[in-house]
């Protein structure tokens, strides 16, 4: 085998358990080609499926043999009971104003603390660090943990409910917005400094234009995933659906929750496609 090939192939450990084949060109020169690795991947793939399979006590035929159960529910619930209406709409509007209410003031509060958690904006690598373990620390918790947990300090109501969406929201939002404030252009940002502006002024003069339409975006993004989250936070005493929808499964009332599935269903949909109309028009 020649020196150059001999220096450009790097041995891994997996090479060095499966050793790679020998090839004689025709020059008479030898090459090392590696073994492929897809049949190991193959067979680690179906050994996890089945561990995981085994673990969770998955059977295929459960589902067959409850299939018609299924049916007959979906068949309930497609068959929405009109007369329930009137009493949607007021679980309803108190899920879009937790929305709107947690989702601004989440998104206010992310700002700064997005800005004091980008590296290439503040150059304490200790203060990064803190603000970026507070955040991760945030996003590990679920929105029905952080309302269950409000619910407790704040009693029953939209108004836990309100906080845990506001929670939530700064938590993806902070993470969002200070990766993308670490990908813009800072020649402007540095630019104003050398002529005395303070870092305030620079930030706001040369980095907020960059990052506007993309802190509108995430707002806007967060806004939808926030209309489907509060729907259930009735379930740990937030208000909104939640409430309804547990009461209504409660009942086995499933005419009923069908009418409370279809409202919610129309009102995330036009929330969508309208907050998909103003991202791209902030695109």
């Amino acid at each position: 085998m020649d020196n150059e090939n001999a220096v450009l192939f790097k041995e891994t450990f997996f090479d060095k358990i499966f050793k790679p084949e020998i090839i004689t060109l025709e020059n008479g020169h030898t090459v090392r080609r590696r073994r492929s690795r897809t049949p190991f991947i193959v067979i680690g793939l179906v050994l996890a499926i089945v561990w995981a399979l085994k673990m969770t006590g998955f059977d295929m035929m459960t589902i067959v043999s409850r299939f018609s159960k299924m049916l007959d529910l979906l068949k309930k619930i497609f068959q929405p009971n009109w007369a329930f209406f009137p009493k949607v709409i007021d679980p309803l509007l108190d899920t879009v104003k937790m929305s709107i209410l947690g989702t601004v003031i989440g998104c206010a509060i992310a700002m700064p603390v997005a800005i004091l958690a980008s590296s290439n904006i503040n150059r304490s690598a200790v203060i990064v660090s803190v603000f970026r373990f507070i955040l991760a620390l945030i996003r590990t918790l679920p929105t029905l943990v952080i309302a269950l947990v409000c619910a407790l300090i704040f009693s029953l109501g939209t108004f836990s409910g309100t906080v845990a969406i506001a929670i939530f929201t700064f938590g993806v939002v902070s993470k969002m917005l200070y990766e993308s404030i670490e990908t813009i252009d800072m020649g402007p940002f540095e630019a104003m400094e050398a002529l005395g502006a303070n870092k305030f002024q620079a930030f706001w003069s040369a980095c907020v234009p960059q990052i506007l339409p993309v802190y509108l975006s995430h707002c806007l993004y967060c806004f939808e995933m926030n209309i489907r989250a509060s729907a259930i936070l009735g379930y740990v005493g937030a208000g909104g659906l939640g409430i309804t929808i547990n009461e209504r499964i409660g009942w086995r009332d499933y005419e009923s929750l069908g009418m409370v599935l279809l409202t919610l269903f129309i009102v995330v949909a036009f929330i969508e496609f309208f907050s998909a109309y103003l991202r791209k028009k902030l695109s």
